[in-house]
């Protein structure tokens, strides 16, 4: 028999052993080991007996064979969470490009127990008629706290301190003397915190919320299920219009996922979508449902990773970082919104969640669902190919509900007509409509502020931030800020280029447009919603919940109002400016202007009330507005893929960003003209590559660090992993700095 062998990381967290180490597998463990199993082994000179998880398998050996140590042995029990999720930051690291340090703080966010809550009782130890007398001599004796807890004991043995303390009137001193003697002793329990209790108080309506599906929705729970109970572990697309009713499917399968005693975790774009998402799988799960997000504290998210581990809850919710809960049975991962950049990371590795979700179900076997009105075009490409399951809702849940009529307002005409206001004609008879007929609205914007940059009208320049390469928003409280790093100045009274007085403001975000509104509808109750406005712990919920309940008839905000929200009395959306992502420096532009407007478009008649969407754009005839007015899904990826496949770009083509970042200008510009060099001369033996760059980022200057991008495409993937690999030994020799940072994007 061949031998075989197991690349092996160590249980540490350090740089220096960021490299797996071979170990033979002696023939005792043949067939034993597998990846992600935990391993001893021999490590050092001295032979040290150390823990590690193995993270491949092979049978070469790579270097000397008589130099190999053998394994010592398997660590009982280590099939765990945590050797899944190792075994998962490894795939990340080689995937992605980090190192394997960066990967396991991604995946294994918490490392340090937080500090967690008891609860203290006192527990009784007597039998009745021994509690009789040790009340009787407390009666005699006149201890009357001791006398009240040793009565509160004949009912129950079982105190909860707080309850002694409240309404006993007991003090620790009072207690001492009983638990000296042997009569009480304080036992502590810890108690986790679980954020989704508050939620479903909120909405607590004394019953399990069951929905029954309609024919369609029915359909495709049934067939994932009955492929899923037959061994089939694959990943499904739902493509279903805005209101189909996928949250209904998600949540009607993860039932059965449950009944067959498996774990689930559902994946959310925003943190703006926990409150509404976490009730309606709190209704239907009561306590098996817990949640994270970046609003929580470090404690929070410690205890619900905790509950997981422990299996005191089956399903959770969470934008990507919940990808990495360490369940142990998982059976199920839904990525609702999939074509959300949001699952996409910016800090290394840069991996996307919907690639590392299939990894991890397949190294669970589980099931993968991918669900979103306006599914990315990677993902619609393989369903069209055959490599994702698709499924397709095409009519509303709700029986009265269809899709909003989408009316095109071209602001070139609106201008040329006499109107110079934000609010088209058109725009502004609506909402006067609605408001008199005691409708909501919801007007989107992205941009929050209150004027995109502040320029001179005498020089002509704009003022920038300056440790940034971009302007600075000015804010209605005066102040310009930089929605980049932070910096923030006051509103300058002079040029500081020429001196000139005469500064105004350019463009317009949500702040001006909510000042805008309460002067052309004066009285009317507006709310804003942005990041500005929910920086803080429950802004998001205390906002959406005012407007849930009425307290409001206009809501402005970003992008965060128009995804997923259900609010029936909306019946007019108005998206004031439909150009801002369109013109983006991006290849995909085209793709998230469609994904944008069609979502907010969906926010609108989702009740019995017809609906109306209101787009108003300087480009009334690009393909991706026309696409997103009329709802066609099917018209916007045909267009779509025509460009992509013309300009080599994904999913068509692979393709590859290298960012290199360095506080010194000069030096790298230098650096990256060497690696142009030595790319061009090694690919000159490789047509099937294109070499783009290395040129200015869009942002050249961030923090006061300078940056340049190149891209690499390919149709041949394998062949841009290795570059990359290439270029991860170009930066580690001695032609790079210390002060560089290298970051690499797979597209």
């Amino acid at each position: 028999m061949a031998d075989q062998y197991a690349r092996v990381i160590i249980d540490i967290s350090h740089e220096k052993v960021d490299r797996p180490f071979t170990y033979r597998i002696p023939d005792s463990l043949s067939g034993m080991v597998k990846a992600g199993s935990r391993v001893r082994i021999p490590f050092g000179s001295g032979n040290r007996e150390r823990t590690g998880y193995v993270v491949e398998l092979s049978s070469q050996a790579g270097y000397d064979r008589d130099k190999i140590k053998e394994l010592t042995g398997l660590v009982e029990g280590s099939v765990t969470a945590e050797s899944q999720l190792i075994e998962l930051a490894w795939w990340m690291k080689e995937r992605y490009g980090s190192t394997m340090n960066q990967a396991l703080k991604t995946v294994l966010p918490v490392k340090q127990q937080v500090k967690g809550r008891e609860k203290k009782y006192l527990r009784c130890l007597l039998d009745s008629e021994s509690l009789s007398a040790a009340y009787e001599e407390a009666a005699r004796k006149k201890y009357r706290a001791r006398a009240r807890l040793l009565e509160a004991f004949v009912s129950t043995s079982v105190i909860p301190w707080e309850t002694a303390v409240s309404q006993l009137n007991v003090t620790q001193a009072a207690v001492k003397p009983l638990i000296e003697k042997g009569i009480v002793v304080v036992e502590s329990q810890h108690q986790y915190r679980n954020p989704a209790e508050t939620i479903g108080r909120k909405g607590e309506s004394g019953e399990r919320a069951y929905v029954n599906l309609n024919p369609q929705q029915k359909a495709i729970a049934d067939d994932f299920c009955r492929r899923y109970d037959s061994g089939i572990r694959e990943t499904a697309l739902i493509h279903g219009i805005t209101g189909s009713g996928k949250t209904e499917v998600y949540m009607e399968i993860i039932s059965h996922i449950q009944e067959n005693g498996k774990e689930s975790i559902v994946l959310i774009p925003e943190i703006s979508l926990t409150y509404q998402t976490v009730m309606r799988f709190y209704r239907r799960f009561g306590n098996q449902v817990s949640f994270i997000n970046s609003k929580m504290s470090a404690g929070e998210r410690y205890d619900q990773f905790e509950r997981a581990r422990k299996g005191e809850i089956s399903i959770m919710v969470g934008p990507r970082s919940a990808l990495f809960t360490p369940f142990l049975n998982l059976g199920l991962i839904v990525i609702d919104e999939e074509h959300e950049s949001a699952y996409k990371s910016e800090l290394s590795p840069r991996y996307h969640a919907r690639e590392t979700a299939a990894f991890r179900a397949k190294q669970s076997g589980a099931g993968l669902i991918l669900g979103s009105a306006t599914p990315s075009v990677e993902s619609y490409k393989k369903a069209k190919e055959g490599i994702y399951r698709l499924y397709t809702l095409s009519e509303r849940a709700k029986k009265d509900s269809r899709l909003a009529n989408a009316e095109i307002v071209d602001l070139r005409r609106e201008l040329a007509e006499g109107n110079k206001s934000i609010f088209s004609r058109l725009l502004q008879e609506k909402i006067e409509d609605r408001l008199e007929k005691g409708q909501q609205i919801m007007l989107f914007m992205n941009r929050r502020g209150y004027s995109n940059f502040i320029s001179c009208r005498s020089c002509g320049e704009a003022i920038k931030c300056p440790h940034c390469d971009v302007t600075l928003t000015l804010h209605k409280d005066g102040r310009l800020v930089c929605h980049y790093c932070g910096y923030s100045t006051e509103r300058p009274k002079i040029c500081p280029s020429c001196g000139s007085p005469y500064l105004a403001g350019f463009g317009a975000g949500t702040q001006k447009i909510e000042a805008m509104v309460q002067e052309r509808f004066p009285g009317v109750k507006t709310l804003r919603m942005d990041m500005d406005t929910t920086s803080r712990k429950g802004g998001h919920e205390e906002i959406l919940a005012a407007f849930a309940a009425g307290e409001a008839q206009i809501l402005v905000g970003t992008q965060m109002i128009v995804k997923g929200h259900d609010f029936p009395n909306v019946t007019l959306v108005g998206i004031l400016a439909a150009d801002i992502s369109l013109y983006a420096p991006d290849f995909s532009s085209g793709e998230r202007t469609f994904q944008l407007l069609t979502q907010a478009a969906g926010r609108a008649g989702r009740g019995k009330t017809a609906g109306d969407v209101i787009i108003q754009t300087y480009a009334p005839d690009h393909y991706s507005i026309q696409a997103a007015a009329r709802q066609d899904y099917q018209m916007f990826f045909k267009r779509e893929m025509a460009y992509r496949r013309l300009l080599h770009y994904p999913p068509t083509w692979g393709m590859v960003t290298v960012q290199m970042t360095c506080p010194d200008e000069q030096a790298l510009a230098e650096l990256s003209g060497r690696l142009e060099e030595r790319l061009k001369s090694g690919l000159s033996k490789l047509p099937e590559v294109e070499l783009i760059g290395p040129v200015n980022a869009p942002i050249y200057k961030l923090h006061d660090l300078y940056r340049k991008i190149l891209y690499l495409k390919s149709e041949n993937y394998d062949i841009l992993i290795k570059i990359r690999k290439w270029m991860e030994d170009f930066f580690d020799s001695g032609e790079s700095r210390k002060d560089l940072t290298v970051q690499y994007d797979f597209l």
